[in-house]
């Protein structure tokens, strides 16, 4: 099994950044309607079964999306934050 949950790990590593972001998105709706559907005129067992499928995919989104992430969207904050700190550093002047 384990073997099995590292193949799937690196294989959404794999994936582009654009793909990790357009996942990480995908879990806002899911998050909102785990528990919009709540306001449903539905049994409360129906709602607990929703609400577990629908909460569901949004942390599978959410944690996808950041597995996806992980190595690329590590390196260009990495390369982002190194760019801001060399465009705002104070420059030194002499004052006699």
């Amino acid at each position: 099994m384990g073997n099995k949950v590292k193949k799937i790990k690196e294989w959404l590593q794999s994936l582009s950044f654009r793909t990790g972001v357009i996942v990480l998105l995908c879990c806002i709706p899911f998050y909102v309607l785990s528990f919009a559907q709540m306001l449903l005129p539905i049994s409360t067992a129906a709602k607990g079964i929703l609400w577990t499928v629908l909460f569901g995919m949004a942390k599978t989104c959410q944690y996808g999306g950041l597995t996806i992430l992980g190595v690329e969207g590590y390196n260009r904050l990495k390369n982002r934050m190194k760019r801001k700190n060399h465009d705002h550093a104070p420059e030194t002047s002499k004052n006699d």
